[in-house]
């Protein structure tokens, strides 16, 4: 028992021995995943500084007083990472607060003609109505999205001014304070937001686009790859088994398709932030809300990576002389949907047109070379014993016709016996047209009855043996060719995207002419119909 004690107090040791070597290494991690992120907390450090002179310098604290605390509160609460979210919740911030100045304002000029008692029935009444008003303002889409912290700024503010109001008197010299130090706070924030190392949302959302095109193009690559390794998948499945202790986010498919399935919110964010960012370049007033459709697109076809990444982890999997049979078609095609996408992401990154030469026929031509692949291997969907599955029906067959008669001769005597003893010597073609010509319809209708559940267990055993080992990789190859028809109208809202932003044409040096050629990139549909899914390669 005491061993045991010690063996626990010595790892709980060891463990805070490392920690501090733990903390230290993911705090500079953080910062080298986006040294950012070190600049704005020395932008805040800087704020903070700055808005505490009013308390320790004496001429400030004297014209301000108490009401400094003010400042740096709203310097702690405004301060963003970006410009844009900074500009935000500082206009909000700065709306509410004179909106609900005045309105107390106006509260207490009113209340003062009512005397002690309606001053207070007054006041009581006019908190319910505004505070209940405000708060289902705040339910309100537009207001929640875009004005909601300045809507609960409104209701502290004017409950703050109004109820105080009643037993202060000098409540309006206070307000005025608490408003100049506010403002002073707004200030030190957009000082710093806007001037020093301005951190801008709506470049944050385009270099976001650009990194999930480019990630998503990264997983579908190494995903097929993957599947089509000399190695089993099932070595895969064994290796992520063993290695427990290892995480998801170190997998390159994960990571690829992770970034686009948790980017909604962030999306959304950061086209609200950009569209309060003020001119700060001729590419700042982009149709960010284009951008979040872009993103939406991007989900939509992450669905799909997700499934084949799951296709690498099922239990059942198509064996590997199997699905070498279709290696280079799916190579292929997977090449050039992971070439469409980082072709989209150079564009987005340059602000110009895609090329036309990569989108042009290439993945039509890829769709077809599969589909061709799939065609040329029927047995795999069809099974390779159709013959021998219609001699074992015709067995069946015979073997149910026996035992109806055996039937027969049980209940009807000798001659019944005679009969089975005939029949069953006769096996050949003629006997079987003889015996067809001289049953009745309830003879028939017996045998059917029998014969029915032997012909569908024949029919599962010989019909879907090989058509169960390529059924993992008709799924594998039916998700493939859904990124290609998914990947359709990825382009088409990256090429309304450039359209509305006026992403300059895309321009190539032609190699016999030094002249430069302008294109404007037109972007390809890429039909795919169900004669291109694996199924229908049995036509």
């Amino acid at each position: 028992m005491m061993e045991a004690w010690r063996k626990k107090a010595g790892s709980a040791w060891e463990r805070t021995k490392r920690a501090p070597g733990l903390a230290c290494r993911k705090m500079w991690q953080v910062g080298k995943d986006d040294p950012r992120r070190a600049i704005h907390a020395v932008k805040v450090g800087l704020a903070l500084t700055l808005v505490s002179m009013l308390y320790l310098l004496e001429p400030l604290f004297e014209g301000i007083g108490q009401n400094a605390i003010w400042a740096v509160m709203t310097v702690v609460v405004v301060l963003e990472f970006t410009a844009g979210a900074t500009l935000c919740k500082g206009l909000n911030r700065g709306l509410g607060t004179i909106m609900a100045g005045s309105l107390a304002f106006l509260i207490e000029f009113v209340a003062e003609e009512t005397g002690q008692v309606g001053r207070a029935i007054f006041i009581g009444c006019a908190v319910f109505i505004i505070g209940a008003a405000a708060t289902y303002l705040r339910f309100l889409p537009y207001v929640k999205k875009n004005y909601d912290y300045g809507v609960v700024i409104f209701l502290l503010t004017f409950n703050l001014i109004t109820v105080s109001s009643f037993r202060v008197s000098n409540v309006m010299k206070i307000a005025h304070e608490r408003l100049i130090t506010i403002a002073i706070g707004c200030g030190i924030c957009l000082f710093m937001s806007l001037l020093v190392f301005p951190i801008w949302s709506g470049q944050d959302l385009h270099n976001s686009t650009v990194n999930k095109l480019q990630g998503l193009a990264r997983s579908i690559e190494v995903c097929v790859d993957e599947y089509f390794s000399d190695e089993a998948v099932t070595e895969v499945r064994e290796e992520e088994s063993d290695d427990e202790d290892k995480s998801c986010d170190e997998d390159p498919i994960y990571k690829g398709y992770k970034a686009v399935l948790d980017s909604k919110s962030i999306d959304e964010a950061l086209a609200l932030y950009a569209s309060w960012e003020p001119r700060h370049s001729r590419h700042c007033r982009y149709p960010w809300q284009q951008y979040v459709k872009v993103g939406a697109a991007l989900r939509r076809f992450s669905y799909t990576v997700v499934a084949l990444h799951g296709c690498l982890q099922t239990e059942i999997q198509t064996p590997k002389s199997c699905r070498a049979l279709f290696k280079d078609p799916c190579i292929r095609l997977a090449s050039e949907v992971s070439g469409v996408l980082m072709e989209l992401a150079t564009s987005i990154r340059n602000r110009r047109h895609c090329s036309p030469e990569l989108l042009a026929d290439h993945l039509h031509d890829a769709l077809q070379d599969l589909n061709k692949a799939i065609r040329s291997q029927p047995r795999l969907f069809l099974g390779s014993n159709c013959s021998q599955a219609s001699n074992m029906l015709a067995v069946a067959a015979a073997q149910a016709r026996q035992e109806k008669e055996r039937e027969a001769a049980a209940t009807g005597g000798g001659g019944g016996g005679a009969s089975l003893l005939l029949s069953s010597a006769k096996t050949d073609t003629s006997a079987l047209r003889e015996w067809k010509k001289t049953r009745s319809k309830k003879e028939l209708y017996t045998e059917r009855k029998v014969l029915r559940p032997q012909l569908s267990k024949i029919a599962m055993l010989t019909c879907s043996l090989e058509f169960c080992e390529a059924l993992p990789f008709a799924a594998f190859a039916s998700l493939l060719v859904e990124t290609v028809a998914r990947l359709d109208s990825v382009m088409e809202e990256v090429e309304e995207l450039g359209r509305v932003a006026g992403f300059k044409e895309y321009k190539r040096d032609d190699d016999d002419d030094d002249d430069v050629v302008t294109v404007k990139c037109e972007t390809p549909r890429v039909d795919v119909c169900h004669n291109n899914l694996p199924s229908h390669g049995l036509d």
